[in-house]
């Protein structure tokens, strides 16, 4: 669910690494104040420093006043549902300390650590997504990350309502900064006087705010460089072209970069496919953005056989795949590269999207041939434990002497003897 490619475009425009990098020197160097500026040229909005963060008070007027066709209660319930569903698929991801002695008595382990304080970054532009909160919320959460701070441009001085619904369930460990753009994420990455800074960024944004997490990685974590959002759908002619059809459509209505693709092993199914799509067009809400996204990106290609199919999904690495065929299972075992598998009729991306369990932020752009999905696992760190006992320094340290000497560090080979001699 991101806005900007990576693979297809390799190398950033020069241009725009040059404005990236003067807003980033610039927030770093006058914090609050460039942060204010930056607001007002980019986004039109004329913030004081003490509106940069949303008070309690806004953030219940938000709800208090949400338009929409669901009732408060329809959208809460659906909230809580996928903050539930959410939260029990990332806590079947374990991972413990552990601690073993050596042959020598050695205490030797790991010990796992969580970061301090997420941002998450909440773009604005087209549509407003508080699924993307949720999903990158709940694994910090259940990784034991303590503070989280939310950034979202000030298109008005308050969020949208369903996500200030949102981020009042998910609890009071959220700040909330009426900020976006490069300058958003100068400010999450190096701190202001108003923002308190953060040791993660996720959260999709456009080529600027990608840029942005690209220049500071290294002074902040980042989660991926995402592109725009894709799905890959194999079929096979078992799952009705509807079907089919309606996904590809869901992929495209995030915008216009959106790629939304289907192989198929059958032409008769490609045919029915298409005539499908134009159909569901007729009476889709963002014609406009589904027909571009079509155009610049949508493809439906026949292959021969179903080992040609899944030949050119591993090499395409997509975001989202869709096995649309009669025995999903068997094709399982021959996906490598992918960041969401979706096996069978009933299970599409856009459960995915919403409220099936792990989190939406999936590698794009064909980077899912080396990042995974985000987890808790991203949000945890792990030191080393090394304990040495008296009679493991004797064996160890023979050898670790030698190759110090052999490296010319003669300062380390003497750290060693010194104890020796003890």
């Amino acid at each position: 669910m991101s806005t900007y490619p990576t693979t297809e475009h390799s190398l950033f425009p020069l241009e725009a690494q040059q404005s990236v990098r003067k807003i980033i020197a610039d927030v770093r160097e006058r914090g609050d104040a460039a942060l204010l500026e930056h607001t007002l040229r980019y986004d039109n909005v004329n913030l004081t420093t003490s509106h940069i963060k949303l008070s309690e008070e806004e953030l219940e007027s938000c709800i208090a006043g949400r338009p929409g066709e669901q009732t408060a209660e329809e959208l809460g319930a659906a909230i809580d549902a996928a903050i539930g569903r959410v939260r029990e698929f990332h806590k079947r991801e374990v991972y413990e300390d552990w601690i073993y002695r050596d042959g020598f008595g050695n205490r030797l382990g790991r010990k796992w650590i969580p970061v301090e304080r997420e941002g998450i970054y909440i773009p604005g532009g087209k549509a407003s997504y508080p699924s993307t909160l949720i999903m990158s919320a709940i694994p910090a959460l259940v990784a034991g990350v303590r503070e989280i701070a939310v950034v979202s441009p000030p298109s008005s001085f308050i969020p949208p309502s369903v996500l200030a619904l949102t981020i009042k369930k998910l609890g009071g460990i959220l700040d909330v900064y009426r900020i976006g753009g490069v300058q958003a994420i100068a400010a999450l990455a190096f701190g202001t006087n108003s923002v308190k800074r953060v040791d993660k960024i996720v959260g999709p944004g456009n080529i600027y705010v990608t840029l942005a997490k690209k220049e500071l990685y290294g002074q902040v974590d980042i989660d991926m460089l995402a592109g725009p959002s894709e799905v890959l759908i194999i079929a096979d002619g078992a799952v009705d072209p509807k079907l089919t059809a309606a996904d590809l459509l869901a992929q495209a209505e995030h915008d216009e970069e959106a790629r939304a693709l289907c192989i198929t092993t059958s032409m008769g199914h490609a045919l029915a496919v298409q005539r499908e799509v134009k159909d569901l067009l007729e009476t889709s809400k963002r014609r406009s953005i589904i027909e571009a996204s079509l155009k610049n990106r949508g493809r439906i290609y026949t292959v021969k056989n179903m080992r040609c199919a899944l030949a050119l999904a591993n090499r395409v690495a997509p975001e989202h795949l869709e096995l649309h065929t009669e025995n999903p299972d068997e094709l399982l075992g021959e996906i490598k590269n992918a960041g969401a598998i979706f096996l069978g009729q009933f299970s599409p991306e856009a459960l995915g999207d919403y409220i099936a369990g792990p989190s939406h932020v999936l590698p794009t752009g064909g980077t899912a041939r080396f990042f995974s999905p985000l987890s808790t696992l991203s949000f945890l760190k792990f030191s080393s434990i090394i304990e040495i006992t008296n009679r493991g320094f004797g064996e160890l340290g023979k050898h670790a002497s030698v190759l110090a000497e052999a490296e010319g560090l003669s300062s380390h080979a003497r750290s060693v003897h010194l104890r020796k001699e003890e």
